[in-house]
């Protein structure tokens, strides 16, 4: 009875390691899922957003992107507490508040792309 327990106990560890790989970056993986066309989709910013990250149509992605260019040239984020956005003029425009977290920026950027 005992070398049966044992037996059946030494093949748990290998099934927990396969499940494991699997989960973490198996064969599954290796597979390229096509782009969501609507992160790509260019979207025209309003003239608040405009004033930031410039007049042309760009997909959500490259907006964030450029927001985060124009908060680091110009030092907004909080010294203290970095996931702060200090709003300047241009960008209170676009947030309607004076100091938002980097968690809420595309949220709020949301209503200003059509």
């Amino acid at each position: 009875m005992a070398t049966a327990k044992k037996a059946a106990g030494t093949q748990a560890p290998a099934k927990k390691a396969a499940s494991a790989a699997k989960k973490v970056g198996g064969a599954a993986s290796d597979v390229k899922r096509p782009a969501n066309a609507a992160f790509m989709k260019a979207l025209t910013p309003s003239p608040a957003l405009a004033a930031v990250v410039g007049t042309t149509p760009l997909p959500r992605t490259a907006v964030v992107s450029k927001l985060w260019e124009y908060i680091k040239k110009h030092d907004l984020q909080d010294a203290a507490n970095k996931r702060n956005i200090n709003a300047d003029a241009k960008l209170q425009e676009v947030f309607g508040k004076p100091q938002v977290t980097m968690f809420e920026l595309a949220k709020l950027i949301g209503p200003h792309l059509s």
